[in-house]
């Protein structure tokens, strides 16, 4: 991402800023290629400091020393056998770095306040900054075009598979675990969050904890999964049955297909985000089911599978070219279940890329 730190510290210098520090996991990642995750807001497997001119800097502990070095090309990696505070506080000076710049939206406020006690406010002024590296991450670049595209078609594969061998009476926790093991085993680094799995009433639930109830034959079951594929994440979501389905889970499976369907039609550049979900509620709306439409329409996805932009009807962000978001409709009945069906595009001048190919569960 040369292009990217490039753009960084020309951001630096018309802040009149000496540097940045980079705290964020996925902004860390973006930047610099280094795929170690932290445990914790409160714990760190390193942190970027990019000066306002010359070469960056990953500052890690010994336990990610070879890790870090393997993967972020064109940083420098020191190590902080005492600490990041100590670190810092000898490696600033030497930088020239008086004023740094910090992920404010990010780091917690305690652990700002003990870094510039350490550093000194005298010595170091903190300057807070919000969505510096995610606002270049909202445009997809070609090759992370390319890598999300993989992810999502890597995701349906997984799904294909272990749907072949559901049946009724498995539980939700095992159908869960199935597709996670299924999604590293096909070389997934992991999930790109908690696997949803809901049958009957507990589909209801937008994001229902998969629980020990067994499947029931005839019954919809929401599954929500998406996994992380060399760095960029997916998100898919289906509706299936295991049997035939009855006359009310059609007619809603169709509604909210129709939905999907218009709110895809009217993503384009250009478009202003609550639009593309306006196209989509005023389905369901019309056919009575409004106020069981209580999400936005969908989000974006990247390199964390929720990122900007929002397409909710607030959001009133325009929507640009290179844009990946998704596009997930749904109808919940407390009582009886739900119905979600989720896609991913690429926003595109003249309209919008669909990355899901299989067609498959969606029609009923």
């Amino acid at each position: 991402m040369t292009s990217s730190l490039s753009a960084i510290q020309n951001s630096l210098k018309r802040r009149k800023l000496d540097g940045l520090l980079i705290t964020q996991p996925e902004n860390r990642r973006y930047l610099s290629g280094y795929t170690a995750t932290d445990s914790s807001i409160s714990e760190t497997s390193g942190v970027l400091l990019i000066p306002v001119k010359g070469t960056p800097f990953l500052l890690t502990d010994s336990r990610f020393e070879l890790h870090a070095k393997e993967e972020a090309e064109g940083f420098d990696v020191v190590l902080y056998p005492k600490g990041m505070l100590a670190l810092l506080k000898n490696l600033l000076p030497k930088l020239k770095i008086k004023r740094l710049g910090f992920e404010s939206h990010y780091m917690l406020h305690s652990s700002a306040e003990k870094m510039s006690s350490a550093l000194g406010k005298k010595n170091v002024e903190l300057v807070p900054l919000t969505d510096l590296v995610e606002k270049m991450r909202l445009r997809k670049q070609s090759e992370e075009i390319e890598k999300i595209q993989k992810s999502v078609l890597l995701n349906e594969e997984v799904f294909q598979e272990v749907f072949k061998g559901l049946k009724p009476g498995m539980t939700e926790v095992e159908v869960a675990l199935q597709i996670e093991t299924t999604m590293r085993l096909k070389g997934a680094e992991r999930p790109s969050f908690d696997t949803i799995v809901a049958g009957g009433p507990n589909g209801a639930l937008p994001h229902a904890v998969p629980s020990n109830r067994p499947l029931k034959k005839g019954e919809p079951v929401v599954i929500d999964m998406g996994l992380i594929l060399d760095g960029y994440c997916s998100d898919m979501t289906r509706t299936v049955v295991l049997g035939t389905p009855d006359s009310k889970t059609k007619k809603l499976f169709r509604l909210v297909r129709k939905a999907q369907k218009a709110g895809m039609a009217a993503i384009k550049a250009g478009v202003v985000a609550k639009d593309v979900d306006r196209a989509a509620r005023q389905v369901i709306e019309k056919a009575g089911y409004g106020d069981k439409f209580g999400h936005g329409l969908g989000h974006g996805v990247g390199i964390a599978v929720h990122e900007p932009p929002s397409l909710s009807k607030r959001s009133r962000k325009k929507l640009k070219e290179g844009m990946v978001v998704t596009v997930e409709p749904g109808i919940y009945l407390p009582g009886w279940g739900g119905i979600r069906l989720e896609n991913m595009v690429e926003v595109r001048a003249d309209g919008c890329r669909n990355f899901n190919k299989d067609t498959t569960f969606l029609d009923i």
